[in-house]
């Protein structure tokens, strides 16, 4: 039995995401082609997902002097390091997002400076920094309103670029995407794009 963490980053109901709907008809297929498998869900916009501030940065500096931290930098900290391992826990990765502004909404990055720590996930050398992450297949099920995947606008893309980097950074190299775009160039057309996407989730779902 494999662990699949599906990691949901859209703060709008599930009905008005596509991105979400997306997920959720690969999850879908994927709990039918393995139905021994358990699935968590993360919502990090309905999930205490600490960011990197004043508590932290202090709680940090008190580590290395090995003074008493106080009660709000514990739990910080803590809820940092559970995150953290239940991602390393995981024996697959999905996250669901829509494209905002050219990039994620800003939970995700919130989320990947949680699970992006030094000595645990990836570790420094005189080679340069070295992933200590085993690898294991990530999904990234995404949703745009315009066409950034190749054309005069791929260079404004830093969704999957970003994400694909830092896991490969962490040691990640089975990075995967399933993504459907213009939505918004012709409302009209947008669901039959939904639709050709759920197929694309079905098919990717017997295999991941």
């Amino acid at each position: 039995m494999a662990q699949l963490l599906y990691v949901k980053v859209n703060p709008k109901a599930d009905e008005a995401s596509y991105s979400t709907r997306l997920a959720q008809a690969f999850l879908e297929a994927y709990e039918n082609n393995h139905p021994e498998d358990e699935i968590v869900t993360l919502d990090l916009y309905r999930s205490d997902i600490p960011f990197l501030d004043v508590d932290v940065f202090s709680a940090w500096g008190k580590f290395e002097a090995h003074s008493q931290l106080t009660p709000l930098e514990q739990d910080k900290v803590h809820r940092m390091n559970e995150l953290t391992d239940q991602f390393l826990a995981a024996d697959k990765v999905v996250f669901s997002a829509p494209f905002w502004n050219l990039s994620f909404p800003p939970m995700m990055k919130a989320y990947i400076d949680t699970i992006c720590v030094a000595g645990k996930t990836f570790k420094y050398t005189e080679a340069g920094p070295i992933g200590l992450v085993p690898d294991k297949p990530v999904l990234l099920i995404e949703a745009r309103g315009g066409h950034y995947s190749d054309g005069p606008a791929a260079d404004m893309e830093f969704s999957k670029k970003y994400l694909k980097t830092i896991m490969n950074f962490l040691g990640i190299q089975n990075f995967q995407h399933l993504l459907i775009e213009e939505l918004s160039v012709d409302p009209n057309k947008a669901e039959d794009i939904y639709h050709q996407g759920v197929q694309a989730a079905k098919n990717l779902a017997q295999r991941f």
